[in-house]
């Protein structure tokens, strides 16, 4: 009997689930937004009923299922599978999320882990880190984290939750207060979300941006920065030129902490950025990072910043792969 798996990836705004076929191809998906008002049952529930959803369209029956594998932007105490807290989705804390999902899914096997670790562990077997022992898998969107893989193995640290890098502190007590409860990390600068608040704070402070004419009525967001930066606006070259820094120093600490040269970079604001002029050359937000990164990189040693090769199915795929 053919088993499948699921993969489910669980981001801030949306949650993309994946029906595995015994040779690991997605033969069916579903999606939905992900609600940041749900409180953690009510999230949860919706996501079993994914799951539901998702057999039944296939006519599978759960008894041919290997697992489920989740991915969440969260804080997980791995061996429990509990989640102490997750910045993009603030009511999604400590719950225990899978054995409240085994319950509800009839004691159907479910791993849960940070979605960074899931990426790596993609990408690593059947992405751009193929042929590395080594690697860094660093997300780019509405955060940023790492997913890093020593030898071969995800490394998840004592806890579950080693990768949080997005959270370092890099100016201590400065800045805006990022989700998860301290102002002045690296997150708090340069990834997606928090950008916009940035903006948002620097418009109520009186500059003027014509990024609020791209959004119209809508809730400002990337996109508009995108179109506001390609339109030559000053204040949206001034908030990607924060994201460049911020994003290099990130790289550069990372590298001298782990001393792991193959970065694999995926996420929304790849795309979104991917050409750029910065300091008057053209180029993606990948380039104009790797250049803050060389200048704080002081040797000649090979260092490689890669792009994920697995397109928006990275996550689906590595949350399956925690069943292998």
């Amino acid at each position: 009997m053919e088993q499948f798996t699921i993969g489910i990836d669980v981001g801030g705004t949306k949650t993309a689930y994946g029906l595995l076929d015994g040779e690991k191809r997605i033969v069916r998906r579903l999606s939905h937004p992900s609600d940041s008002r749900c409180p953690p049952e009510r999230f949860f529930d919706r996501i079993a009923a994914g799951i539901d959803e998702l057999l039944a369209a296939g006519h599978i029956e759960k008894g041919s299922l290997r697992g489920v594998g989740i991915g969440m932007p969260s804080f997980i105490l791995f061996e429990e599978g509990r989640i102490v807290k997750t910045s993009n989705l603030p009511l999604i804390r400590d719950f225990p999320a899978r054995a409240y999902l085994r319950e509800k899914l009839a004691g159907l096997r479910v791993i849960l882990d940070n979605d960074a670790h899931t990426a790596a562990v993609a990408e690593l077997r059947r992405g751009a880190g193929r042929g590395f022992e080594n690697l860094l898998y660093c997300p780019v969107s509405t955060g940023i984290a790492t997913g890093i893989i020593i030898n071969g193995k995800i490394f998840r640290g004592r806890y579950g939750w080693a990768g949080e890098s997005g959270h370092m502190i890099v100016t201590p007590d400065d800045g805006i207060e990022c989700g998860c409860g301290n102002r002045g990390c690296l997150m708090s600068w340069c990834s997606g979300s928090m950008i916009i608040k940035h903006i948002k704070k620097w418009i109520e402070a009186g500059e003027s941006s014509s990024i609020t004419e791209f959004a119209g009525a809508q809730e400002l967001n990337c996109n508009h920065l995108a179109m506001a930066y390609n339109a030559g606006d000053a204040l949206a070259r001034r908030a990607i030129a924060q994201m460049v820094t911020f994003l290099g120093i990130w790289t550069y600490n990372l590298y001298v902490t782990l001393n792991i040269n193959c970065f694999v970079f995926g996420g929304g604001l790849l795309k979104l950025f991917h050409e750029l002029t910065l300091n008057g050359k053209p180029g993606s937000l990948l380039d104009a990072m790797k250049e803050v990164f060389d200048r704080y990189n002081k040797n000649t040693m090979p260092v490689y910043f890669k792009e994920a090769e697995l397109g928006d199915d990275f996550g689906i795929i590595g949350a399956a792969e925690l069943l292998f």
